[in-house]
């Protein structure tokens, strides 16, 4: 539970449980006070012993509901009865019925439950006031001026400002579902940014896989098996194939301590700059020498932030790696160029193409992530019998804004 749906639940029944405390002693010293009034100002006789009998009841009701709400003689509306009774019967004796009517006018709203009900107790306390006054005074002028006025007035009042209480009741209540639904809408909202953000950073963790020790191991598995294969033939060739093997799980390595280190951080690297062309004729160097694929670099030297360059680095890797595997292609075309609009590069073969749109892999919808990410996009174009075409385009600042 939060901490502001625990100040608009709790402490709104605290208030108003303190508040219930307060008014039932004030109540029962205006009891008091009205016995003891009885006792002192009332005539001798019978009628005196009689108001004391109904005052009495309704205290003792009343009590019995403050002290043991639960139980199961005494309810809230058997008390409100008592209490509508006990106005008559006052108001028939004329003795201090008035100020009982006064005294306990909040009581019709506080355990009326409804406003229905409370307007229907007052209405009851009322008609009995009025009635226990007219059968002790009958059709007077006193009964028509003074007491009927008089009590329609407290009435009047009486029910204008239980109106206003329910309505700041109900108020508060609203308020505090609100609140409470607000802040399960935030909770949940928080799940699922947790839910979505641990999302993004396994598929970005399965991508730089992908992209790095997937295609290393596989180019191990691809010179281990010429290596192999070519021990008798030509040694020679395969120590060249072996060396490249250990440079490989070597670089593989490298990849994997540099996605250890960069865990939990927001991408791999930071923002430092340098030459992207330099980093992408490494690997291209090294794919024709593995290959032994005639490969036509144009590469452009050109600066960029360390997420360009990466982004870059990984769609050559990826597109080489689907050469290697699936193209049996012989020339392979790489041209990195600086346009009005960002960084272009192109990677082409003359392979065995194949169909774009029937095309399921892990590796191009990563690419295309990877760019996304940027602001960039990759197009891919290819046919049976034709090659590929695979262009990856960065928009990047202008160098006199840098």
């Amino acid at each position: 539970m939060s901490v502001m749906t625990a100040l608009t639940a709790p402490l709104a029944d605290t208030f108003w449980a303190t508040s219930l405390r307060r008014w039932n002693t004030v109540c029962r010293v205006l009891f008091g006070a009205m016995a003891v009034g009885l006792v002192t100002t009332a005539p001798p006789g019978g009628s005196k012993y009689q108001s004391l009998a109904l005052l009495g009841c309704v205290v003792l009701c009343h009590a019995v509901l403050d002290r043991f709400p639960s139980n199961p003689v005494v309810r809230p509306h058997v008390y409100l009865a008592v209490l509508v009774l006990g106005l008559g019967g006052l108001a028939y004796l004329g003795s201090s019925y008035a100020a009982l009517f006064m005294v306990t006018l909040p009581h019709y709203w506080m355990f009326g439950r409804t406003p229905r009900a409370s307007m229907v107790f007052l209405g009851l306390a009322t008609g009995a006031t009025l009635a226990g006054s007219l059968l002790r005074q009958g059709w007077s002028a006193e009964f028509f001026g003074e007491t009927t006025v008089s009590t329609l007035i407290v009435v009047a009042v009486g029910v204008l400002i239980g109106l206003w209480a329910h309505s700041v009741v109900e108020q508060s209540a609203e308020r505090a579902r609100l609140i409470e639904e607000l802040e399960r809408t935030q909770a949940r909202l928080s799940e699922a940014h947790q839910r979505q953000g641990a999302a993004d950073e396994r598929e970005r963790i399965a991508r730089d896989i992908h992209d790095t020790l997937a295609q290393g191991f596989a180019s191990i598995i691809v010179l281990a098996e010429a290596a192999r294969a070519g021990l008798a033939d030509d040694p020679g060739r395969s120590a060249r194939q072996l060396r490249s093997i250990e440079s490989t799980a070597r670089d593989n390595l490298a990849e994997a301590r540099e996605l250890v280190a960069s865990a939990g951080q927001p991408g791999p690297g930071g923002e430092r700059s340098g030459s992207v062309a330099r980093t992408l004729r490494r690997t291209l160097d090294r794919f024709a020498e593995d290959t032994q694929l005639t490969v036509d670099a144009d590469l452009a030297d050109l600066d960029c932030d360390q997420r360009t360059r990466i982004a870059l680095l990984r769609c050559t890797q990826e597109s080489l790696a689907n050469v290697r595997k699936h193209a049996r292609a012989s020339t392979v075309g790489v041209v990195l160029v600086r346009r009005p609009y960002g960084m272009e590069l192109e990677i082409t073969d003359d392979g065995c193409g194949f169909v774009v749109e029937e095309s399921a892999g892990f590796g191009l919808d990563g690419m295309r992530k990877r760019l996304a990410e940027l602001g960039g996009r990759l197009t891919v174009t290819s046919s049976v019998g034709d090659g590929t075409r695979v262009l990856a385009v960065i928009p990047v600042a202008d160098e006199g804004d840098a």
